[in-house]
């Protein structure tokens, strides 16, 4: 950090004031406030999740002093706050509500406290590059409360927090204050060593026997696979440069899935079940959550360094657009689970029915033959992020069917190049170019149509049609051959024999809901729409969406039903002809060796 004396460099307080009410107290002081009036700014969006989230609107209370004196603290827009001119230093004390458990906000209560700085620390606006210190205070209604983080300590200062303890941290700026999540409490932990870089695990929540060595020693390899893939001469993880150690924040709920990746570490939400427990046969769902675990960790290079242009810088008040999202979040799938694979905590069955479930995904919503992933990318933050009832029939996932188009390329590279190159080289010449450096003063991002030529300089395959016709445009990605070359047999079969009624349901106390309606399917052909209540067919009751699947059961494709339904207070009845089995269920199986030409060493 810049060798800058601790009173004049921008300093924050943070303050767990409230459990009961949720409430932390932060204290901003300024030294050398702008003289024509400092303006202070809090961001509308955290970076990685593209939707205007208005953090500014938890600031409950606000007020300002200079000098020891009040002075007026003005609102000028939604997220921006106006100070009085004064000669400084400039103090402002604001309450921020804090009850959002999820990965982009802040929470507190009895239990623990958590917050990205996007939610809680304001920007003294004109001076984002100067240097930041964060105090964080020990809580006064609880005793042995850690810190989890990986901001640094303020190293030097005699008021430096200890490891896990409160006291002073210390950021290069305002971007790098607000990249560092913190969590507070006394969550379950467990550390490991990749590479030498040490790797925390932090587990809040409820998990009563949680397997930490088990998970620690899968994450191991997860982690240790990504940095040989990314540095294989040097094997050195991206984070050192900026922070001591990479944390994974991890808050254990009933029913939950999420993450968002930091520099040096990431949130993540995961169910409880999908969570091993000592001595018993790890979950189903733990895969899930190593896949998780695994894409978020693979941000640090592509996304976080390695970002696209639109994104360099971030303008945290108003929407980023980039057509790119496909490559980043897109790339970031496809390579999560193979990364699982190549680190040897599945094997290729498992890996190939990871893939089938993506095409499963891809292929059930008939939006992806409306809009592709560039567009889909483009519209995160008005479409994607704001899904309905009918996205399932509008839109199409830019992590899902991107991971699926970043396949396809890789298969395609391959065939190319007689399996000399493949997507890594693709991966590792964006890290060179665009990613090692990132944050030693020299910033860039990739350009919105640089793909086909980055592409050709890392590998000389020409896929300037390829991503013409399934990235920028609407085409299914035809991986049947494509994998027949790797020597991967693609199949498809119809997911038992109930007869298609082209709904998606969710529970109601009254009946059925239908959550969707799918386009060209028997019930939007019968009349029926979204948000419909069901609550009879042929005249028997439908108490849930068991007895539905029942019903459906006992009938044959082509047969007719009739239904009645509530849509709002009006008793409504439609009659509709069920369908054949629409839902398929993708199954690759390794049916022999690759081709030669396609040089493929897996099943990617």
């Amino acid at each position: 950090m810049k060798n800058v004396k601790d009173e004049q460099m921008i300093r924050y307080q943070v303050r767990l004031a409230d459990p009961a009410g949720h409430r932390y107290a932060v204290r901003l002081t300024i030294p050398r406030p702008d003289p024509a009036g400092q303006k202070l700014r809090l961001p509308a969006w955290i970076p990685g999740s593209y939707l205007i989230r208005d953090f500014a609107r938890q600031i409950e209370t606000l007020q300002a002093r200079c000098g020891g004196h009040p002075i007026e603290a003005r609102k000028t827009d939604g997220s921006t706050w106006r100070c009085t001119p004064c000669a400084g230093p400039l103090t402002v004390d604001y309450q921020v509500y804090a009850w959002d458990l999820s990965v982009r906000g802040a929470h507190f209560d009895e239990s623990h406290a958590f917050f990205n700085g996007c939610s809680l620390f304001l920007a003294a606006v004109g001076q984002e590059s100067q240097p930041c210190l964060l105090e964080l205070c020990p809580p006064a209604h609880a005793r042995g409360w850690q810190v989890h983080t990986s901001l640094p300590s303020a190293a030097g200062h005699p008021d430096a927090a200890p490891p896990r303890g409160f006291g002073l941290y210390q950021a290069r700026d305002y971007d790098a204050l607000i990249d560092h999540p913190v969590e507070i409490g006394t969550p379950q932990c467990v550390s490991f060593e990749a590479h030498g870089a040490v790797h925390d695990l932090v587990f809040t929540g409820l998990a009563p026997g949680l397997d930490l060595e088990r998970i620690a020693a899968d994450a191991q390899k997860i982690c240790a696979a990504q940095i040989e893939f990314f540095e294989p001469d040097t094997r050195r993880a991206p984070f050192l440069d900026s922070a001591g150690r990479y944390v994974f924040l991890v808050t254990v709920t009933g029913d939950g899935y999420g993450g968002l990746e930091h520099r040096a570490s990431t949130a993540l939400i995961t169910r409880r079940a999908d969570l091993p427990a000592r001595g018993c046969e790890a979950p189903e769902g733990y895969v899930t959550f190593l896949g998780l675990l695994s894409h978020e960790y693979f941000h640090t290079w592509n996304v976080k360094r390695i970002k696209p242009a639109a994104f360099v810088p971030y303008d945290l008040s108003r929407p980023n657009h980039t057509e790119l999202l496909w490559v980043f979040e897109g790339f970031t799938s496809y390579y999560d689970d193979l990364m699982l694979l190549r680190a040897g905590v599945i094997d290729e069955p498992a890996y190939l029915k990871l893939v089938g479930r993506t095409l499963d995904q891809v292929l059930r919503a008939g939006g992806r033959l409306k809009q592709s992933v560039a567009a889909s990318s483009f519209d995160a933050w008005t479409r994607y992020y704001k899904q309905d009832e009918n996205s399932p029939n509008a839109l199409v996932s830019y992590y899902t069917k991107g991971a699926l188009v970043a396949l396809g390329l890789d298969l395609e590279i391959r065939r190319q190049s007689g399996g000399a190159r493949s997507l890594d080289d693709v991966m590792r010449l964006m890290w060179r170019r665009y990613g090692r450096d990132f944050y030693q003063g020299r910033p860039r991002g990739v350009a919105e149509g640089a793909m086909p030529d980055l592409i050709r300089a890392a590998t000389g395959a020409d896929v300037a049609d390829f991503i013409a016709r399934h990235a920028r445009g609407r085409e299914d990605v035809p991986l049947k051959a494509a994998l027949a070359r790797a020597g991967i047999e693609l199949s498809a079969q119809p997911e038992g024999t109930r007869p298609e009624l082209g709904v998606r349901t969710q529970a109601d106390p009254a009946g059925v809901r239908l959550a969707t309606v799918y386009e060209h399917g028997p019930a939007h052909r019968a009349g029926l729409s979204a948000g419909d209540l069901l609550i009879a067919a042929d005249g028997l009751r439908i108490a849930d969406a068991a007895g539905l699947d029942r019903l459906l059961d006992a009938r044959r494709p082509g047969e007719r039903l009739a239904l009645h339904v509530f849509r709002r207070d009006e008793l409504r009845r439609y009659t509709v002809r069920l369908g054949k089995p629409a839902v398929l269920r993708h199954q690759l199986r390794r049916a022999g060796p690759a081709e030669a030409a396609s040089g493929a060493p897996e099943a990617a």
